[in-house]
């Protein structure tokens, strides 16, 4: 089983795609009530202390990978403690982060000492300029140079050691399909280990929506690029090709559909900064998610809070965000596992 763990709101990024919306957005209209709905202004984070409690309950579990994400896991301190608390519970441990905290080598040597398995960097294009564009530093000190600096430091605190495996996560829009082997290139070029292109997810009522989002007219461009990826991943591991089919269908239309046998609620659960629980990160299954199913790890315990689960239900939610989910329980073992680059 996997948990998604969004362990913190804050980031010093402010993406306009970031499914945490963005600061000045609520600055504006004020922070979002509806269930689930995530906000880097959040004042409800759990304490460090209720985290590292559940942590401990991991021990015995049915958990068997834990994704730390957030906001930026890595700005705050006791991330680190956390961490430790996850693997001495014998889980593997995977973060998601900007980049920018593995610039500073306190923090690549610890996430070395301690084990973790992967580091999943975001990077959106092999070009700079775009590349900060899609992903904006808040303060304008950092950028995309300061995320291939993050990534370098950590290879060379990793040394000759199997992990952790470190990989680029790259989120794919409509305008250019051609960041897909551009990054790609890039990727081997610096020494990752595994890469896996996302396409774009956002509610159709989401400002960027028409300008970011796939049409069914751009599917032809998407599906040559992630052709050619597969044809020649340049000793880069990838996803199952079965991803390439799920990304060409997922921006093949908007509508709502069947996911059979899905691992929501079975071998995947989100957990959010206030310790609320879901099934999945899905905004389409959290807003079906009646009041007497939401659950917290406030106070909560991983051996019986994830008891007695099913072993995948259909669900008729379809949206991006399973396909985005995918790699995280199906393909991780593999992004972990296969191969060490010489």
């Amino acid at each position: 089983m996997t948990l998604l763990w969004a362990l913190r709101s804050p980031c010093a990024f402010a993406c306009p795609h970031c499914y945490f919306g963005t600061i000045e957005e609520h600055k504006e209209a004020g922070l979002p009530e509806q269930a689930g709905v995530l906000s880097h202004l959040s004042r409800s984070d759990l304490s460090a202390q209720a985290l590292a409690a559940f942590a401990r309950t991991l021990v015995g579990s049915p958990v068997e990978r834990v994704i730390i994400a957030g906001g930026e896991p890595l700005d705050w301190p006791a991330t680190l403690g956390i961490i430790s608390l996850i693997k001495d519970a014998g889980c593997q441990v995977v973060i998601a982060t900007n980049g920018v905290p593995l610039t500073r080598p306190h923090i690549t040597d610890r996430l070395v000492t301690l084990g973790v398995d992967g580091v999943s960097v975001s990077l959106d294009s092999a070009d700079a300029d775009t590349n900060d564009q899609m992903r904006p530093s808040r303060s304008g000190r950092f950028g995309y140079d300061d995320v291939l600096d993050g990534i370098g430091t950590l290879l060379r605190a990793r040394g000759d050691r199997p992990t952790p495996r470190v990989g680029i996560y790259t989120v794919v829009t409509r305008s250019r399909p051609q960041e897909i082997t551009d990054v790609a290139r890039l990727a081997t070029d610096i020494g990752v280990d595994y890469y896996v292109p996302q396409p774009i997810s956002l509610p159709p009522d989401h400002r960027l929506f028409d300008a970011l989002s796939h049409t069914a007219g751009d599917v032809a461009g998407v599906d040559e690029q992630l052709h050619r990826l597969y044809r020649d991943p340049r000793g880069l591991t990838l996803p199952n090709p079965s991803y390439l089919r799920r990304f060409v269908a997922a921006i093949s239309s908007h509508d709502s559909g069947r996911v059979p046998g899905c691992f929501g609620g079975a071998s995947l659960f989100f957990i959010q900064p206030d310790g609320s629980v879901w099934d999945c990160p899905s905004d389409r299954r959290i807003a079906a998610t009646p009041p007497e199913r939401q659950r917290t790890i406030r106070d909560g315990d991983a051996r019986t809070l994830f008891a007695n689960r099913p072993t995948g239900t259909d669900c008729a939610l379809f949206s991006r965000d399973c396909v985005n989910m995918w790699p995280l329980v199906e393909d991780m073992p593999q992004l972990l596992n296969v191969g060490v680059r010489p």
